[in-house]
C-alpha cells in the first residue's frame, strides 16, 4: 500500500471528507503513475478521484466493528515513535 494512505476506519472522529480525498487522491497518482496529469488526462485523473472518494466515504460509512474507536492523537503518537524508532536505526 501507498505509506501516504492512511488508514481511516474506526477512529474518533471519524475521516473528514478531506482525508478521504487525500487518500484517493494518492491512490490514483499511485495506479496512474503521475502525480500531476497532462491536460489531455486531467479530467479522467480528476473524475477518477471523485470516484474513488465517494466509494471510499460509502465503505468508510458501512463498515461495521465491535472495536472501540483509535483515538487520532494516540495513534499519531505511536507512528512518530516508530519513525523516530526507524530513523534512528537507518543513521546508526
Amino acid at each position: 500500500m501507498c505509506r501516504n494512505i492512511h488508514t481511516l476506519h474506526n477512529f474518533e472522529p471519524a475521516a473528514t471528507n478531506d482525508e478521504v480525498h487525500a487518500a484517493a487522491l494518492q491512490f490514483v497518482r499511485k495506479v496512474s503513475g503521475s502525480t500531476k496529469p497532462s491536460k489531455a488526462n486531467a479530467e479522467a485523473f480528476d473524475r477518477a478521484v471523485a470516484e474513488i472518494a465517494h466509494i471510499t466515504r460509502h465503505l468508510l460509512d458501512d463498515l461495521v466493528t465491535t472495536a472501540p474507536p483509535k483515538d487520532r492523537e494516540v495513534e499519531a503518537a505511536k507512528a512518530r515513535e516508530r519513525s523516530a524508532r526507524r530513523y534512528v536505526t537507518a543513521t546508526a
